[in-house]
């Protein structure tokens, strides 16, 4: 501001009075300074020019390009309390470690994901618990919503953890499976169930804030017809509800994102009762052993 030139077309002694103070902008200028005005005090708006060459500097000022800087994107908001607990509280990374000494094929394949389904139980119990309200819950009502949704949460997991992919599944982090070697170990039609949501996930671009409070809405968004106390269950949805929908609220780009994320929860679901399928026929063929953990949430939702 202030940083301004004036050029008197004659010899900088023009008379300024107040009927000629407009004759020389830089006579004027001038005269100013000698009775103590600050240089920084000038109005840009009143350079020659007009008030239009003002404005376009001005807009290209707001847009960087004047100043040739680069603006910093808008500040994030803070997460709420819940996201920020729910990012804490995520379990961490989960490995499938296969036995090196069973020969390839579907027996190693299927033992190995079902040890892992196993595992990954006892780290879900775990987690739910941490989960803002849920241990308010009566136990009964805990187990049921767990019983319930326990495969939507694992097979969202293994979406999450695939979306840096391209047509593979993490299972674990020492487990990804492709087309082919689902094919060669009996996992086809558990690969071709799943891929269908990561692609979903993978246009909404989901980031993690977005999985894990996702996560915790199918929890409490269980089908289950054995709730006790409808209303705390229903609380417990509301604040996970509105926790993702401050999420969206981030997002200028889309204020409609919670609304998009929300309405993936069927095809979650529908992917989660393929998955129970594939395991419970592979529990009554008795091809692999199933730890008693894995087989009575599977039988719950058989």
């Amino acid at each position: 501001m202030g940083n301004i030139e004036y050029s008197c077309p004659a010899t900088n002694e023009c008379e300024i009075t107040k009927r000629r103070r407009k004759s020389c902008q830089a006579c004027r200028f001038m005269k100013c300074l000698k009775v103590g005005m600050l240089k920084e005090g000038v109005r840009l708006d009143r350079v020659r020019g007009g008030r239009q060459k003002y404005k376009r500097r001005m807009g290209d000022t707001e847009n960087g390009a004047y100043l040739g800087l680069t603006l910093p994107p808008p500040a994030k908001k803070p997460l709420t309390k819940i996201v920020s607990h729910l990012l804490v509280v995520e379990p961490e990374k989960i490995y499938a470690m296969p036995d090196p000494t069973m020969p390839d094929g579907d027996i190693k394949a299927l033992t190995t994901l079902c040890d892992l389904a196993d595992r990954e139980l006892v780290v879900i119990i775990g987690w739910a618990k941490h989960i803002p309200g849920f241990s308010s819950l009566s136990l009964a009502d805990q187990m049921s919503l767990l019983q319930s949704a326990w495969m939507e949460i694992l097979v969202l997991s293994i979406v999450f953890r695939s979306l840096a992919c391209e047509e593979e599944l993490v299972y674990a982090e020492d487990y990804v499976v492709d087309e082919e070697h689902a094919r060669l170990s009996g996992l086809l039609d558990l690969h071709v169930a799943i891929l269908p949501l990561v692609r979903r996930y993978k246009n909404l671009s989901m980031e993690k804030e977005e999985f894990v409070t996702l996560k915790a809405i199918a929890l409490a968004n269980s089908d289950s017809m054995h709730i006790e106390d409808v209303e705390a269950v229903q609380r417990l949805q509301d604040s996970l509800h509105e926790a993702l929908q401050d999420l969206g609220a981030h997002n200028t780009e889309d204020p409609r994102r919670a609304g998009k994320l929300l309405m993936t929860l069927p095809l979650l679901r529908q992917t989660a009762a393929k998955a129970v399928q594939h395991f419970y026929s592979i529990k009554v063929q008795g091809k692999v052993p199933m730890h008693k953990l894995f087989l009575e949430m599977l039988e719950a939702k058989a």
